[in-house]
């Protein structure tokens, strides 16, 4: 890529309780990098105001939340000024020094070369690694994984929660940012929103670094929340995907093969309930017409998950959007 054709970068550091990590991150920030917002997310120790005070690096601008609105809602107010300056790569770092700057230029080269609109980090990508991680975060990372795989549709991503992202501004002109949830679930539903445009995300490997710190995502406090989100957008996604946006052989496999499984399961629990009350045995007929459309609708949606995973984004949306 020539200078000339060189993409602008920017980071975007949504700012809370951080006030003594900031600067540091601040000036590990390498020269290729246009601008660097700062986002004071209503910060009880004024972490806007103590950059401010205490840093000279022309770069920064420091954004201000009048309330909280969460790391989502502070992302997301980087985001839109990012847009209005035309940057066209938006990194975003968290403020507490556990992400490491040099990766950037790894965490955006896909974006560069236009082979993806969206890149996260993947502390999971080596088992090695692996070893090293609390055993929660890896069994709610797992879940919460899993849940995202079928709710976006990116089959071959992981680590969903992970922070540590850039994003090309076609991707984001793309997305209604007034739809991406501003708490915990906003990496997630990042995914989910870009997966409903159709951009290409991938990721990088990266190295998890924990120390003594307690992580704030807390798996019993956000299951609830997450499941039930994660149902929603399965559905929402299902419908729009293969109902209206396009009508496929996979279209059919979901339709018949629910059909066919949910009329097996109705019509096997009925007459084995009715079996219950009254004591009688079900004729073998009565538990073929049961067991015969299970076994087919399994197979069916067993061939629509094969579709499924094969139709994930292939082709970054910058490539033919701008």
């Amino acid at each position: 890529m020539t200078e000339k054709n060189k993409m602008s970068l920017a980071i975007v550091i949504p700012c809370y309780k951080v006030k003594n990590q900031i600067l540091d991150v601040i000036d590990n920030i390498k020269d290729n990098v246009t601008t660097i917002y700062v986002i004071d997310d209503c910060c009880p120790d004024k972490t806007g105001d103590y950059v401010e005070q205490n840093c000279d690096d022309k770069r920064v601008k420091i954004l201000r939340n009048n309330v909280n609105l969460g790391v989502g809602g502070a992302v997301m107010h980087g985001y839109r000024e990012a847009i209005k300056d035309n940057i066209d790569i938006i990194v975003k770092i968290d403020g507490d020094g556990q992400m490491d700057p040099d990766l950037v230029p790894q965490l955006i080269k896909p974006i560069e070369i236009g082979d993806a609109d969206y890149v996260k980090g993947n502390r999971f990508f080596s088992l090695y690694n692996m070893r090293s991680m609390p055993k929660i975060r890896l069994f709610g990372n797992a879940i919460l994984g899993l849940l995202t795989k079928i709710s976006s549709g990116y089959w071959s991503i992981f680590d969903p929660t992970n922070g540590f992202t850039a994003i090309h501004r076609t991707a984001l002109n793309h997305i209604n940012l007034k739809n991406v949830s501003s708490g915990y679930f906003f990496e997630t539903d990042m995914l989910i929103n870009l997966g409903g445009v159709g951009a290409r995300v991938m990721d990088m490997p990266m190295v998890a670094f924990y120390g003594d710190e307690e992580s704030n995502l807390h798996i019993h406090s956000i299951i609830k929340e997450f499941f039930t989100k994660h149902c929603k957008y399965t559905v929402r996604r299902l419908i729009l995907n293969y109902i209206f946006r396009d009508f496929s052989i996979g279209s059919l496999h979901l339709i018949f093969g629910s059909f066919l499984f949910l009329f097996g399961i109705t019509w096997g629990s009925v007459h084995w309930i009715n079996s219950i009350n009254t004591g009688t045995l079900a004729t073998t007929g009565t538990i073929m017409i049961s067991v015969l459309p299970i076994i087919l609708g399994f197979q069916l949606l067993l061939n629509f998950l094969t579709f499924d995973i094969t139709n994930e984004p292939k082709v970054a949306i910058q490539r033919y959007s701008e």
